[in-house]
């Protein structure tokens, strides 16, 4: 077999945009980013995505034409990362696209739950001129699991060692640790909010998208009681395999804490405490469910540029060296669009793409829906 090309597509919790990774992958599986491209989401688009985190009024409507939208957006992500590289679509196996999670509720209901990533499949593939793998979460769903994250098995590939135990910590909107072993055993979960509770507060205070390196947050004091009643959340005692997402960790969760420990709070100490309540989950997760000789966490996702939450982790977990993914050959926001290119590849030769260490799910399976171009 010769060497394939697969193009990963992905727009996270953050709401910013798309990232679109281009990934070479040999007869053995092994890869390669080769480059990046990114498209960010229209102002509008963003809004609508974010209102459809929760139920309102004509949400199947909204969602069908948010899905197209999303579409839309992946497939100019993908015109730019080929145009850069001179590449024709046909050169192209397969988009690996992920789609834009609005509801992600595993297990709840009926037993099986559900999870919702917007994306009309076959409006990419008819825009892009290439095939489209996509829905990879709700097969895991089926068979009793999470549904997430499903990028340990990647993280194995790209990133694991023979000689260390290692994590590879993603914080995108919410943050998930990849648990990788030296002796081939992988494990990981959804640690609980990344950045997208510090998203939205800056954006409601400052006027910015993000807090560019925390430097914001740098400048406040720590609120006790309010990281504390945050932390007492219940899903943060809940043992792996969990998922999370926005439906639990959004503004209003944050504000009727607020209301009821410290409602004249200064916004710059708020964010403080969010980022301080950022490091922690993970400090905490990897300290109360994945204790063992972990020596390197590396870090990837939008929250690897916030300088203050790296050295907060470092502070916290003083045993690990903690950098980013870059030093390992791989950029930070590559990552996940690496991953689901590589997750794409997989479906194409029908090997599995999900952990059950991981999400809890009975069994391993191929991952994805196939939409031909």
């Amino acid at each position: 077999m010769a060497v394939e090309h697969y193009i990963g597509l992905m727009s996270g919790t953050s709401l910013d945009g798309v990232d679109a990774v281009l990934l070479s992958a040999d007869s053995k599986g092994s890869v390669q980013a080769l480059a990046h491209a990114y498209a960010p989401f229209d102002p509008s688009l963003k809004a609508e995505l974010l209102a459809l985190n929760s139920a309102g009024h004509n949400e199947l409507q909204r969602a069908a034409l948010a899905g197209s939208a999303v579409a839309r957006s992946y497939a100019q992500a993908t015109r730019t990362l080929l145009l850069s590289q001179r590449l024709a679509p046909r050169e192209i196996r397969a988009l690996g696209a992920h789609g834009q999670t609005v509801r992600h509720r595993p297990g709840e209901f009926d037993g099986v739950g559900f999870t919702l990533q917007l994306i009309n499949a076959p409006l990419l593939a008819e825009l892009s001129g290439i095939s489209v793998v996509h829905d990879f979460r709700t097969r895991d769903l089926t068979i009793g699991g999470q549904g997430a994250p499903l990028v340990p098995a990647f993280h194995r590939a790209v990133f694991g060692r023979a000689d260390a135990d290692v994590a590879v910590l993603n914080v995108g909107g919410i943050s998930n640790v990849s648990l990788l072993k030296a002796d081939g055993a992988s494990g990981g979960f959804d640690c609980g909010p990344g950045n997208c509770l510090m998203d939205g507060w800056v954006q409601r205070h400052q006027g910015t998208d993000y807090d560019a390196g925390g430097q914001w947050a740098a400048q406040g004091q720590i609120l006790p009681s309010l990281l504390a009643a945050l932390l007492a959340e219940p899903f943060f005692q809940q043992p792996p395999p969990r998922s999370t997402g926005r439906d639990l960790f959004h503004l209003q969760w944050l504000d009727d804490h607020l209301a009821r420990h410290v409602p004249q709070a200064r916004p710059v100490d708020v964010q403080a405490t969010l980022l301080e309540l950022s490091a922690r989950c993970v400090a905490d997760s990897l300290a109360r469910f994945a204790p063992g000789s972990w020596q390197h966490l590396m870090v990837c996702g939008g929250g690897a540029f916030n300088g203050h939450l790296l050295q907060r982790l470092q502070v916290l977990l003083p045993r690990l060296i903690v950098s980013t993914t870059e030093a390992q050959g791989l950029p930070p926001m590559q990552v996940e669009g690496a991953a689901f290119a590589w997750l794409a590849m997989r479906w194409v030769r029908h090997l599995s793409g999900n952990l059950p260490a991981v999400t809890g799910a009975s069994g391993e399976r191929v991952l994805g829906s196939y939409t031909p171009a």
